[in-house]
């Protein structure tokens, strides 16, 4: 005899969903949403319930997605030195130096520093962190995880760092940099990493996020890493997880057998605009020697997007300059011409960040059913005139990049992720970020960026019952207080002006099941 399903009402509260604006209640029934109205209909359910919650006046809402996350990279960085906002070198040596000093003879782990606002202008060499890190191997990356700066233990421990392309003295790029990434990885233990991964997900689950996407890859971690983190998402109440395999040689077989959503995500066709490895089709205004890298030509990329296609997985690529989205849409588009147009447009088939990017390919991925997997953040991080886009691009150059609102009305379906470790997690300052763009003609609705925020993460992975609650739809649902755990707020979404305290979670529940809670 099969378990009955558990029946829950919540009632006295704002909960946003289209099937009744005024809705202040709503039951779940298992892990599905089974009813949305008001209070006086609230009533009639009350005694067929298992449980009843007074929701006190609080804002539900869908649970965000993250629509691209590294897990247990975002541990580690939680857990290493922090040198996000150092503001010369040597105040990251001196961060590195005392961190050291309190985990005698571990290795160094630090993630987010930036060379560029800095006096000396430019990043430690070998020799400095050998000297911080009194001799351990250290990684030390760059904000944008697209470079890093070593220690000679670490450079002595795999020693084709040093042969790779992108190395120069303890700074390392491109192939070099996959490779130190990848040593510092495969030093964790089963349950080291499996501790780095709870405790993401619980961070996650803290800031209301229901489903994240884990892009892995192989210059990130081996393929141990990811089915770890599935079996624990699996095995416990946390957010759903949907994993993507980044590569290309084997990369279709090896997501199948992983029972990934995609071979997707992390498989790079460039690198970044702040370690100038993103590949544009003109130089860098900073660098005019240099145009960045492609690590996939068009003729790999396509028969990867007809291979995945075949198969009926997902398809995607990393690319953030122009020349490299260039090659991840026309990848697509040849895909279409082999496949058929429809075939590729059910696949859902995503570009990740896509922040460099013309119209007449933004037309293309509308036609192609193509998903833009963003990150708002990085235009708060790195926009403006004055920003890292416009001394790396020039200014005429930087004031095109993460058309949100141009991709939107043009019929391309963005999801919103925060690329974390690189940004941190959370929804609202996703949303906000979207609705703030630097460019005004780029500003997203709130409306329309949280929408991208929950409904959007759920169509790039291609689920269909969840991101909004009505009747027949997933129960994965957050519950907010105002600011100062206030519980009383008008109809719609909160104030995300600049200023503007953002929403406090107070429960978090995925499929029906609470994973986060400070309800009780």
């Amino acid at each position: 005899m099969s378990e009955v399903a558990r029946k829950t009402l919540l009632r006295n509260g704002t909960v946003l969903s289209p099937a009744d604006p005024s809705a202040t209640a709503f039951l779940v029934v298992g892990d599905r949403v089974a009813w949305v109205g008001g209070e006086d209909s609230a009533q009639s359910h009350r005694d067929s319930v298992d449980a009843v919650v007074d929701l006190e006046g609080a804002l539900v809402t869908p649970a965000f997605v993250d629509a691209h996350v590294h897990v247990t990279e975002t541990g580690l960085a939680r857990d290493g030195v922090d040198l996000t906002g150092s503001v010369s070198l040597s105040e990251l040596l001196d961060r590195v130096a005392a961190h050291a000093r309190s985990r005698p003879g571990q290795p160094v782990l630090g993630h987010g520093w930036d060379e560029r606002s800095w006096p000396e202008a430019r990043p430690p060499t070998r020799a400095e962190v050998d000297q911080a890190a009194g001799g351990a191997v250290a990684y030390l990356s760059r904000i944008d995880v697209h470079s890093a700066v070593v220690s000679t233990a670490l450079v002595d421990g795999a020693p084709g760092i040093a042969r790779a392309a992108g190395f120069s003295d303890g700074l390392v790029r491109r192939d070099a940099h996959h490779l130190a990434r990848r040593a510092t990885r495969d030093r964790l233990t089963p349950q080291r990493r499996s501790d780095l991964q709870r405790a993401t997900l619980g961070h996650a689950a803290a800031a209301g996020i229901g489903a994240l996407h884990e892009i892995g890859a192989p210059h990130i971690a081996g393929p141990d890493d990811l089915t770890g983190l599935l079996v624990l998402a699996a095995e416990m109440a946390w957010p759903d997880v949907y994993a993507y395999w980044g590569a290309a040689d084997d990369g279709v077989e090896t997501a199948v057998r992983l029972g990934c959503a995609g071979a997707a995500g992390d498989l790079n066709l460039d690198g970044s605009l702040g370690s100038r490895t993103a590949r544009l089709s003109e130089p860098y205004a900073d660098a005019p020697d240099q145009s960045g890298f492609l690590y996939l030509d068009l003729d790999a990329a396509t028969e990867h997007v007809v291979s995945c296609t075949r198969a009926g997985i997902q398809a995607g690529f990393h690319c953030i300059g122009d020349e490299a989205v260039r090659v991840g849409v026309t990848a697509i588009g040849r895909a279409a011409d082999r496949c058929g147009l429809a075939e590729v447009v059910s696949a859902r088939h995503r570009l990740e960040h896509v922040e460099m990017i013309t119209s007449d390919l933004v037309a293309r991925m509308a036609r192609l059913g193509v998903v833009a997997s963003v990150q708002p953040r990085f235009d708060e991080c790195w926009g403006g005139d004055g920003g890292m886009y416009a001394t790396r691009l020039g200014v005429d150059r930087a004031r095109t990049m993460n058309p949100f609102a141009s991709m939107a009305r043009a019929g391309v379906t963005l999801a919103l992720g925060s690329d974390s470790p690189v940004t941190q997690l959370g929804g609202w300052e996703m949303v906000r970020a979207a609705a703030a763009h630097h460019r005004p003609e780029e500003r997203m609705t709130v409306r329309a960026a949280f929408e991208a925020a929950t409904r959007g993460g759920w169509w790039a992975a291609r689920v269909d019952d969840a991101g909004v609650l009505v009747p027949g739809m997933l129960a994965t649902y957050a519950v907010w207080g105002g600011p100062g755990d206030r519980r009383s707020r008008k109809p719609g979404l909160p104030d995300l002006s600049p200023d503007a305290p953002l929403p406090t979670c107070l429960r978090t529940v995925v499929r029906g099941r609470t994973v986060f809670d400070r309800l009780a």
